[in-house]
């Protein structure tokens, strides 16, 4: 992981809940309607959010201090980078949870789209 600058500007990233409680959340139609490198908080589960990615190409390499980070592919495939591990392969309907501390990446080789279960304090570009 470098220590240089991150370039945030090609990151669409929404921290509001969009949806709140008590409303239908069409998933399918949220990330038709957006382009990659897009991410949403769509609804807040007691001390977590529930955030929509659509990714495509890198993110870069981070970590979460205090937060474990679950990602949840739905379409496409999500590689994850891991510090000293092999890279993890994430297809349809597969998750992966990477531990709080872990420096990590993700990558999608085409448009993806995945859920993301996190604290809803955590900072998805890194802390």
């Amino acid at each position: 992981m470098g220590t240089d600058k991150v370039d945030l500007s090609g990151y669409d990233i929404h921290l509001n809940d969009k949806y709140g409680h008590s409303r239908l959340i069409d998933i399918d139609a949220e990330a038709a309607s957006h382009q990659p490198w897009f991410n949403q908080t769509l609804t807040t589960v007691n001390d977590s959010v529930v955030r929509l990615g659509i990714l495509q190409g890198e993110f870069h390499w981070h970590k979460h201090d205090h937060e474990d980070e679950l990602f949840l592919t739905l379409e496409g495939e999500l590689l994850l980078d891991i510090e000293g591990k092999d890279t993890v392969a994430i297809g349809p309907h597969k998750a992966y949870t990477v531990p709080k501390g872990v420096v990590h990446r993700t990558r999608a080789p085409k448009r993806t789209v995945v859920l993301m279960i996190e604290s809803k304090g955590v900072v998805p570009t890194g802390d």
